[in-house]
């Protein structure tokens, strides 16, 4: 099996990045990475990588600690239309969960998730990964949380 990985986003493949996409019943759950990827010139803390498939980006990621809660937060994963149901998702989270893992030298307890309630992939993706549904946000979405 072909193995993914998560390589940074830099000036060599932020046009790629930006690139990837979901299918249009999705785009009204995600942010694009386009904006991901201006959003975290203005985060401390995050992270915002791409999901490769061996040498190819198929996907995209951020995710750090939030400022409000101090928890780890998966702001955005996405894998690219292309590349969908062919279980990469649950990879990609798989992942971050470990890379999460490795940067986490505070302790921080919980990695959180906010998705569409109506974005069933998601849901099941995250299900599968370990996330235990908690209650929905004020801004709407479903949270989650992973016990590190």
């Amino acid at each position: 099996m072909r193995g993914l990985s998560l390589k940074a986003i830099d000036k060599s493949n932020w046009e790629t990045a930006i690139q990837l996409s979901v299918h249009d019943e999705q785009k009204t759950f995600i942010a694009s990475n386009l904006y991901s990827i201006a959003e975290v010139q203005f985060l401390d803390n995050f992270y915002a990588k791409g999901i490769y498939l061996d040498d190819r980006m198929i996907g995209f990621t951020l995710f750090g600690i939030d400022s409000d809660d101090h928890n780890y937060w998966i702001y955005r994963l996405m894998i690219d239309k292309d590349f969908q149901r062919n279980g990469f998702g649950i990879q990609a989270i798989q992942l971050v969960i470990k890379e999460i893992r490795n940067l986490n030298h505070s302790n921080i307890p919980l990695i959180m998730i906010g998705y569409h309630p109506e974005n069933l992939p998601a849901k099941l993706a995250y299900q599968k990964a370990g996330f235990i549904e908690t209650e929905l946000s004020p801004w709407g979405e479903q949270l989650a949380k992973y016990i590190l």
